[in-house]
């Protein structure tokens, strides 16, 4: 038995790590394209590098984050639940690690078979967040009256099908923000990113001219076109706002945040590191589709055919940096306001999360931008605020059984699925998780046996 956990745990810290499914995944593909052994090797490290690269960013802008955060509970008094991924998987794997771990191997098989046998080619890369689903289901099913080898099964077979169909339902919409049909949106938020191009899309007769990309400012205020710099100064108002109000409120408080250090410098500090996080991530990103979108033509010509890589939503960031704080703002506003009905009618106070806001707001800000530029990136964003408040105040009861009370998963697919998979069984029992899995895979098999004109899930490999 221990033998068989030590062989769980090296696939577990191998798929849950997306720089080593993006490098094995590049070498396979490089391998079936033939290329020579030193391309080979180069071409498996830079997209490992860049995901390094890409998550080494992503954890200096949590970092800065945190203190944001507690400013504006400091400053404004509020108090309640907050949703976090990481630390509800973290207190879930003290009762479902093994479960979690074997949905998760089986979840990355079924995906591989879905895009190999089915039109839907999608192959899901975001290790991390893959794991975060295989907890979720675990969680929600075990609570639903699951157990043992159904249990596993079930969810690895839900984790598969949701990792290869839902890239394919928003598709569209990420044609629109990459201009091509290179990747994939791979990130358990991504219900509420093609939600946001909807509503984006009521702007579209703007669109193209009123982008955010295109707003024109004064020679005097060139330097702004500068990521970096714009993302910074952005960064610090907010930061020394939110600051001062909560030093204002409790010196104390902020006094400690900041070690010693004055607390205005302190909070300078974190909004430029912030900046300097933001464009670490721009650079991770560029480096891992260099190398893996053309690896994954070796994949797509000769293992599975038409396969497309699914990635993080950070690798979107650089089609529209402008679009990222834009969608930050507007989605945090979201949550503020998200806040303040859900603590009114359900009666708990779901804290805007810095992470969650960040990266799925200035995912939402990218998509909205797409469909409906600057206006539908405001606008979409702001809805996704709402959505990710929502979403977790509903699932909290489902997952409540196993004590998880102060926070719960942050990202709106999460939310969507662990609802509609734990009120189902409330209502219909096992058979009702059943039946929907039934509907899943009709939808995913069905395609290929009718003609379809659906560019999302009718791709064909490159001549």
């Amino acid at each position: 038995m221990d033998a068989v956990l030590v062989i769980l745990k090296f696939f577990e810290s191998i798929l849950t790590k997306p720089a080593w499914i993006m490098g094995l995944f590049s070498f396979v593909g490089l391998v079936a394209l033939k290329r020579p052994a030193h391309k080979i090797m180069t071409g498996t490290l830079k997209p490992i590098l860049g995901y390094l690269m890409l998550s080494a960013g992503a954890g200096l802008i949590q970092t800065n984050l945190a203190p944001l955060g507690t400013f504006i509970e400091t400053g404004f008094h509020i108090q309640g639940v907050v949703p976090n991924n990481e630390v509800i998987v973290s207190m879930a794997q003290t009762v479902l690690g093994v479960q979690t771990m074997v949905i998760l191997i089986l979840g990355y098989v079924v995906n591989i078979l879905i895009a190999r046998f089915t039109k839907f080619k999608y192959i899901f890369l975001t290790g991390h967040h893959s794991l975060f689903m295989a907890c979720l289901l675990s969680a929600v099913l075990q609570a639903s009256g699951f157990t043992d080898v159904p249990l596993v099964i079930t969810g690895g077979l839900f984790l598969g099908l949701v990792s290869a169909m839902l890239p394919a339902v928003g598709q569209h919409f990420t044609e629109k923000v990459t201009e091509g049909d290179e990747i994939a949106m791979g990130h358990f938020g991504s219900l509420a990113y093609y939600i946001s191009a909807a509503v984006g899309s009521i702007f579209k007769k703007d669109a193209e001219e009123n982008s955010t990309e295109k707003i024109e400012v004064p020679e005097s205020l060139a330097f702004l076109r500068d990521t970096t710099i714009s993302t910074g100064l952005t960064m610090a108002f907010f930061y020394l706002l939110t600051g001062i109000v909560a030093w204002v409120a409790d010196p104390a408080v902020v006094d400690e945040l900041a070690g010693g250090d004055n607390f205005i410098v302190y909070a300078l500090t974190c909004a430029l590191s912030f900046a300097v996080g933001v464009t670490i991530v721009y650079n991770g990103v560029r480096m891992i589709l260099a190398d893996l979108v053309p690896a994954f033509q070796g994949i797509s010509n000769k293992l599975i055919p038409g396969a497309i890589p699914a990635v993080d939503c950070a690798v979107f960031f650089p089609y529209a940096p402008t679009a990222v704080i834009l969608g930050f703002v507007a989605s945090f506003i979201g949550g503020v306001v998200g806040m303040f009905i859900v603590g009114a009618t359900m009666g708990v106070f779901i804290i805007p999360g810095m992470v969650p806001h960040f990266f799925c707001g200035a995912t939402a800000g990218i998509f909205g931008n797409a469909t409906g530029g600057r206006k539908g990136a405001a606008l979409g964003a702001f809805v996704n605020g709402l959505l990710i408040t929502f979403a977790p105040a509903l699932l909290l009861p489902v997952l409540s059984v196993f004590g998880f009370q102060n926070t719960t998963f942050g990202d709106f697919d999460f939310g969507v699925i662990g609802i509609t998979l734990g009120r189902t069984a409330a209502a219909f029992g096992p058979t009702g998780v059943y039946v929907i899995l039934a509907i899943l895979l009709v939808v995913a098999f069905v395609p290929n046996f009718i003609k379809t004109k659906s560019p999302v899930i009718n791709h064909t490999p490159e001549e």
